[in-house]
């Protein structure tokens, strides 16, 4: 009888543990660091097409997006993207002769190096102003101006628009699998 009392109260105990776990897990995944899987090659050669990284939701809980973080964003058409931060509220953004222009002062790109150095028929960013993609001349209060390392072949602010705050999910520098690339990337 005893016997069985205690067999019992072990099962619930463990039970218990399993429950926590679980509670613990769903709150961690949904307010503190969530998993991500790279979907596309617009961030290459910074992140590879499957590449899973985390999330870092709560980094803009108590911080705001900085000038070439990589974030993560809820799109338009309610997809998950993976960007770079270019432009926050009230820069001016330009892109002329493959040089970023912000504020009207050139700035150096070094994550895009490695593509900048293949022979490519033309520039790796096709010149623009802010105003030639979204009409207005400066990253609206409350936005930030985003785009792919991979320039020719990413759907970003140039597309659609500058991405609100509100929708922003969190920053994302490590990368987790696959294990020979286990690392930050910046």
């Amino acid at each position: 009888m005893e016997q069985s009392k205690k067999q019992k109260n072990e099962l619930w105990e463990w039970v218990k543990a399993f429950f926590i776990a679980i509670g613990l897990a769903i709150i961690i995944r949904q307010f503190f660091f969530a998993p991500i899987i790279v979907d596309g090659y617009s961030m290459m050669p910074t992140l590879e097409d499957q590449d899973r990284m985390i999330v870092n939701k709560i980094s803009y809980t108590i911080g705001s997006p900085q000038r070439f973080d990589i974030i993560v964003f809820r799109a338009p058409e309610g997809r998950d993207y993976i960007k770079r931060v270019i432009g926050l509220p009230g820069d001016t953004i330009e892109y002329r002769n493959d040089v970023l222009y912000i504020n009207g002062k050139p700035y150096e790109e070094p994550y895009l190096e490695a593509y900048k150095k293949e022979e490519l028929s033309g520039p790796l960013t096709f010149s623009f102003t802010l105003e030639d993609v979204i009409g207005r001349e400066m990253v609206p209060e409350g936005h930030v101006f985003v785009m792919g390392d991979n320039r020719r072949l990413s759907k970003d602010s140039r597309h659609i628009g500058p991405v609100p705050f509100d929708v922003i999910l969190g920053k994302t520098s490590l990368v987790f699998w696959p294990f020979e690339e286990i690392g930050f990337v910046e």
